[in-house]
């Protein structure tokens, strides 16, 4: 596709509902659509993004009456969706009976990761297409996830029609928390906090162990990463790029800061934006400042320690 920023809502939603793919924004990443009824749709989304068979899918809803036609809601499940739907909260539940989603979508699990994005056009092409779309991040398996149409135009070299929604205002995936009787358990920190989480219903959350089965996305040892390699929680060293955080001292780096105020929520939101901008100078190593482990520091350095991981 020639100019693939100029997508509507309506020619995107064609697009879906043929089973063709189209990458859309949301609050938290773009997302790279298809509809998640169709497995050949859905099969396209792993082939190209190069994405393993055995990682499944978010499936994206319109609103909690879709959801509820894809899983079996609990009491504490339906809790969370009133509270933080729509927003950056992916809830892992049992399959309905008759749900109706391509089983390549859920990687055949009979649970299901599903949300409802905090983004108008997300929402008005969810309304459009008039079904659930499966949709990870918007790049090739286990690079960058892009936080602009242009950087998925960049990522797909133009092949991919996206749907230009400007910024994403959050800039790190959402956290899935998995709804087990009544435990919640998070397989993936995210834009959400743990803490904002168990303020709203009273319950701890629990971290999923260290080498779970993968029931969910972002839970790949490697993923997340630049061209560039990281070192992580350090200052550079001559000739590495530098990723700051917080006021910066003298430096002779390829710079850029996360937040000079040390916001976490800013920190989130230039993540992925900052590590592009590195990489498209040719950064071949990269300094990570230390990121405090509160609230959204939990995501973002989950973010970079996957990133900085052995690639296979």
């Amino acid at each position: 596709m020639s100019d693939p920023f100029h997508t509507t809502v309506e020619q995107a939603a064609a697009l879906l509902r043929s089973g063709k793919l189209c990458a859309f924004p949301t609050e938290t990443v773009y997302g790279l659509g298809a509809d998640a009824t169709n497995s050949d749709a859905v099969l396209a989304i792993y082939e190209t993004k190069g994405r393993p068979r055995f990682n499944p899918l978010i499936i994206h809803c319109a609103d909690v009456r879709m959801a509820e036609r894809l899983a079996l809601f609990s009491p504490l499940a339906r809790q969370l969706a009133d509270t933080f739907w729509p927003g950056p909260l992916s809830i892992v539940l049992p399959l309905r009976p008759g749900h109706g989603l391509a089983d390549i979508a859920t990687a055949g699990l009979d649970t299901v990761a599903l949300r409802v994005p905090d983004h108008p056009l997300a929402l008005d092409l969810l309304r459009a297409t008039d079904r659930p779309l499966a949709a990870p991040s918007a790049n090739p398996s286990g690079k960058l996830s892009p936080t602009t149409a242009g950087q998925v135009d960049r990522g797909f070299v133009g092949e991919v029609p996206v749907l230009d929604g400007g910024p994403c205002k959050a800039g790190v995936e959402s956290t899935i928390i998995a709804v087990d009787g009544d435990r919640l358990v998070q397989l993936r920190a995210g834009a959400l906090s743990r803490q904002e989480i168990e303020d709203a219903t009273g319950r701890q959350v629990e971290q999923a162990e260290a080498g779970a089965a993968i029931a969910a996305p972002g839970m790949l040892v490697s993923h997340y990463a630049p061209n560039a390699a990281l070192r992580l929680n350090t200052t550079p060293m001559p000739g590495e790029a530098y990723l700051a955080f917080g006021e910066l001292a003298p430096h002779n780096s390829l710079v850029r800061n996360l937040s000079e105020s040390g916001d976490l929520r800013e920190a989130a939101r230039n993540l992925f934006s900052m590590l592009h901008e590195l990489d498209a100078m040719g950064a071949q190593m990269i300094a990570v400042a230390p990121i405090p482990e509160t609230g959204l520091g939990e995501a973002i350095n989950d973010r970079l320690k996957r990133a900085a991981a052995p690639r296979a």
